[in-house]
């Protein structure tokens, strides 16, 4: 977000977070060649990790201790793997297991499957193969009775439990075995092979009433500006649910009146947005390492495994790596699903701030354990959920606005500012695609200029 009416200097301390544009000169070994009928964008080309940002290389450095051409290289090598991945798990079908990066470049691409024969097609596409008991569907199947029992049974002593994509499993934290144990079985899930760890890990929500800096709720509490948004021709931001209820008021870092949240979800998701007033403006741009501007281009969604950073008003920018997605997490105010685990540090105050994954927003900081001093672990709310539950647009760089097609007509026409999920079916120009991999849809993504993102069926 940028005031108008503040100086640049205080403009570039404002709370938009963000992404970083990044760079690989490299080619991915494995990687899918563009499909026939001519030439087109690589995926690193589509999703911008082919422009490096100098503050996402330098985190990537700090943080994962990788030298500038190595994580240069990795942020290739994740683009690259996220469109095989796709189109696997959409060859797959009810088989696919998940799919993970592994290795310090993530150069290593892994795809599981439930059937042995697929193993040669996996192979095929340049990745390792697993063969594991469980398909992804059948593990997220168990998760979602772990969820169901939350909302009627107390999970103090249980607070988080997640699909472990790979090792093939549903995990369950809890304060003793025996505490989880009496979860699982409230849950009736006691033969769905869930493990256990016991662990001492707290999560609460990264949120702070004291200090002062980005954005302020009722005049007290303190969060963190998210992606910026527009919801018809009207400028905000998105940010987490538990900073502030439907009505509650924002202000500004200089004080100045902002905005107002029009909606709010907590618990069971953690999204808001604040629709902000005439004296703001939303920009792509976004809060990196020392206060150096970067911008949005989009929100594909990346691989468990994949480097992301975050950035918030209490520690500014970290880096880590994606751990597990849909995660459950028992907060003392409530149970929110559907988060994203991740290795990535934050402190009270960082609530509501962006993580991304290269130039791509992913979501925002919901709450964790730990801090940055010791390290820690980190929940956030994935921003593509925020933008179709609440009708908004991301603000990118290149924008979401495309005009339409006239040969596209009907409820399955592609359409630049809707979200896709892997497996969706579009047509656009009069040919068929399907999704490879989770995002908005932006003006200049059309399925036929874009096969990172859509297979032409």
């Amino acid at each position: 977000m940028v005031h108008r009416q503040v100086p640049a200097a205080r403009r570039a301390g404002l709370i938009a977070f963000g992404t970083l544009l990044l760079s690989a000169v490299c080619s991915v070994a494995g990687a899918e060649p563009p499909p026939a009928g001519g030439p087109g964008p690589t995926a690193a080309q589509t999703l911008g990790a082919n422009r490096p940002s100098a503050e996402v290389l330098r985190a990537l450095e700090r943080d994962l201790g990788l030298p500038p051409a190595q994580a240069a290289q990795r942020l290739v090598n994740e683009a690259e793997a996220g469109t095989r991945a796709g189109r696997l798990r959409n060859a797959l079908g009810k088989r696919f297991g998940g799919a993970w990066v592994t290795g310090p470049t993530s150069q290593d691409l892994t795809v599981a499957t439930t059937d042995r024969a697929d193993l040669p097609a996996i192979q095929g596409q340049g990745a390792k193969a697993a063969v594991v008991k469980k398909s992804l569907a059948g593990l997220t199947g168990v998760r979602d009775k772990l969820d169901a029992a939350a909302r009627r049974a107390a999970t103090t002593d249980a607070p988080v439990w997640y699909v472990d994509v790979p090792r093939n499993r549903v995990v369950v934290e809890a304060r003793s075995r025996a505490h989880a144990t009496a979860f699982v079985k409230a849950a009736g899930a006691t033969n769905d092979g869930v493990a256990v760890q016991v662990s001492a890990e707290r999560p609460r929500l990264l949120k702070d009433i004291v200090g002062g800096d980005p954005y302020y709720i009722n005049g007290s509490a303190r969060c963190s500006v998210g992606f910026s948004v527009t919801r018809a021709a009207v400028d905000g931001f998105a940010t987490a649910g538990h900073c502030g209820a439907a009505g509650h008021t924002t202000t500004g870092p200089d004080q100045s009146a902002q905005g107002t949240f029009r909606a709010s979800t907590f618990p069971g998701k953690d999204m808001a947005w604040v629709a902000v007033n005439g004296d703001w403006t939303a920009t792509a741009d976004v809060k990196g390492q020392s206060a150096q501007r970067v911008q949005i281009a989009g929100s594909v969604e990346a691989l468990v495994g994949a480097s992301v950073c975050r950035s918030g008003s209490t520690t500014g920018w970290h880096c880590g790596t994606i751990q597990q997605y849909g995660t459950s997490v028992s907060y003392p105010q409530g149970v929110v699903s559907g988060l994203t685990r991740t290795t990535v540090c934050a402190e009270p105050g960082d609530s509501g701030g962006p993580f991304l994954a290269g130039a791509q927003a992913q979501g925002l900081t919901s709450g964790g354990s730990g801090d940055c001093r010791t390290g820690g672990t980190t929940y956030y709310q994935p921003i593509n959920a925020v933008l179709e539950d609440f009708g908004l647009t991301l603000k990118t760089a290149a924008g979401a606005a495309g005009t339409p097609d006239p040969q596209d007509s009907g409820a399955d026409a592609w359409a630049s500012g809707r979200v896709y999920g892997v497996g969706a079916t579009v047509s656009q120009g009069g040919v068929r695609y399907q999704c490879l991999q989770a995002h908005q849809a932006q003006g200049s993504w059309r399925p036929s200029a874009t096969p990172a993102l859509w297979q032409r069926l």
